[in-house]
């Protein structure tokens, strides 16, 4: 996070002179065994993101997640955080706390885990982490059920020269930013 610092700065400071609304986005996430916490995230969108909700549609109507491609809630310096995943940077403050470790599953929402089938409760067995298999897979643009299907292959393989795998392979993913939106 020190060798980080100057990046973290300039987009904290990008952040409050573009709206000048609050920096961190704070989400309640649910980790492993069902445990809950704070995750906390730059803030991509516009203050109140909600008020707007009501007006748009997830670009998979099979998904448990609401996403967009071309969010209009979201901010400029939002599309060029969320591309380069520089909008989960914070999260490892979380990490450093033991919620969440470099790799493993996404956490989801506490309203996505309450529409989880036993299969993808299989999710909450690992603590979550800030890279996963379907992250460097594609992201967003795979299927919640094949998201679910490549955690599963991930909790089913796991070990460090997957991790290692996995966080190299998260390179290139961020670099293209293919399903970052």
């Amino acid at each position: 996070m020190v060798l980080l610092s100057p990046l973290l700065g300039a987009v904290a400071l990008a952040i409050k002179l573009t709206d000048r609304g609050p920096i961190l986005f704070w989400q309640h996430r649910v980790g492993r065994w069902g445990v809950e916490f704070d995750m906390p995230k730059f803030r991509s969108m516009v203050v109140n993101p909600e008020r707007y909700s009501h007006l748009l549609r997830s670009d998979d109507p099979e998904s448990l997640r609401f996403k967009m491609k071309r969010d209009p809630r979201v901010t400029w310096i939002g599309r060029i955080i969320r591309k380069l995943s520089i909008d989960e940077l914070p999260q490892l403050w979380n990490v450093l706390k033991g919620e969440m470790s470099l790799v493993g599953t996404r956490p989801p929402i506490p309203p996505e885990v309450e529409e989880y089938s036993l299969r993808d409760r299989t999710r909450l067995e690992v603590t979550p982490g800030l890279t996963c298999i379907w992250q460097v897979s594609g992201r967003s643009d795979i299927p919640f059920q094949d998201q679910v299907k490549l955690d599963i292959q991930y909790i089913e393989s796991r070990g460090l020269w997957l991790d290692i795998k996995l966080l190299l392979q998260t390179i290139p993913a961020v670099l293209t930013g293919r399903g970052a939106y």
